[in-house]
């Protein structure tokens, strides 16, 4: 098994609110930061399969199968993790599922030849966040600012390199680039150790909250020419609005780019553990659109088409055919 088989017993007997069986496969899915969104994404994943189970009850698939959806460093972590085989699922922006399958940026020379798409989830804006009483209000005075560009492993650090790239400055644009996680950065903030952060993340979200609604930060526009270029350029990335009233300091539509938040795996995991994965979510998909006030707009047909850039799974494609999708 992996590494996380010791969370894996424990976190899906929680879950199930019983014991396993004993003949029960378990699987892990690499999320983010336990105040994101993706950890969100994997539990709500990890929610259905396990009802879908239904094992003593008269309904249900009673496949066997059990997953933990344990926090991690995030998008191309995952990645690698799934290519390595020590992790089964994982959550990662549309963006870096391109970069894996096609061999570039980061992962230019190591490209994940067993990569697989097994749906898209929802839209995830990059937002920059910057504290009251900053002076920030554009790309132009994060310049001398203390910034955090998050853990290496994330995506929302990948992302953050690609808009300095963009910008044609590095890390030095700022007068200090620190690396909290998505979990520690609002406190960062709040506390004043840090002027802003960047987070890409769906929306609304409990940990952009902490800053906005509870100590007054703001999120900036980011339309500048740089990321118009960077927008015009790469088929991963579209605008996106946050409108007003998503939190409580955001009192006008605030206009960003982002990427999708996509649901991937390896070509080496099950076509049955995959198609029993995919079929407890679309079987479920009223409840699991309940989790999460980002999941609430989801559709079938966006999420086998928004995001997508690696193959799909032999058995995430098997039920697609089945209900008439693909």
């Amino acid at each position: 098994m992996t590494k996380f088989a010791p969370m894996l017993v424990l976190s899906a007997g929680l879950c199930v609110g019983a014991v396993p069986a004993l003949s029960a496969e378990f699987f892990a899915i690499g999320t983010g930061g336990p105040t994101g969104v993706y950890f969100q994404v994997g539990n709500a994943v990890c929610q259905m399969v396990h009802k879908e189970a239904a094992e003593g009850r008269s309904s249900g698939a009673k496949h066997g199968y059990r997953c933990s959806a344990p926090s991690t460093a995030g998008s191309t972590y995952n990645i690698t993790n799934i290519g390595a085989g020590e992790l089964q699922f994982g959550v990662a922006q549309s963006d870096w599922q391109y970069h894996a399958v096609n061999g570039t940026s980061k992962f230019e020379g190591n490209k994940i030849e067993n990569l697989r798409a097994v749906f898209s989830v929802h839209p995830e804006p990059f937002q920059i966040l910057a504290g009251k009483g900053s002076g920030i209000s554009s790309w132009d005075d994060l310049a001398g600012k203390r910034v955090n560009i998050g853990n290496e492993g994330s995506g929302q650090r990948g992302t953050f390199e690609v808009l300095l790239d963009a910008n044609d400055v590095d890390k030095g644009y700022f007068s200090a680039a620190t690396e909290f996680t998505s979990s520690e950065q609002s406190s960062a903030l709040c506390n004043g150790d840090i002027d802003a952060y960047g987070y890409t993340v769906g929306i609304p979200n409990s940990g952009v909250a902490q800053a906005a609604d509870g100590c007054g930060a703001t999120i900036i526009n980011l339309n500048n020419d740089a990321v118009q270029k960077l927008v015009a350029g790469n088929p991963f990335y579209a605008f996106a609005t946050i409108p007003k009233g998503t939190y409580s300091t955001i009192a006008e539509d605030v206009t960003t780019f982002g990427v999708m938040a996509t649901f991937v795996t390896s070509a080496d995991v099950s076509d049955d553990m995959v198609y029993q994965v995919v079929r407890s979510v679309f079987e479920n998909f009223d409840a699991f659109r309940s989790l999460h006030p980002a999941f609430a707009n989801l559709t079938p047909e966006e999420m086998l088409t928004r995001g997508i850039s690696a193959p799909f799974h032999p058995g995430a494609v098997k039920y697609y055919k089945e209900q008439g999708w693909m």
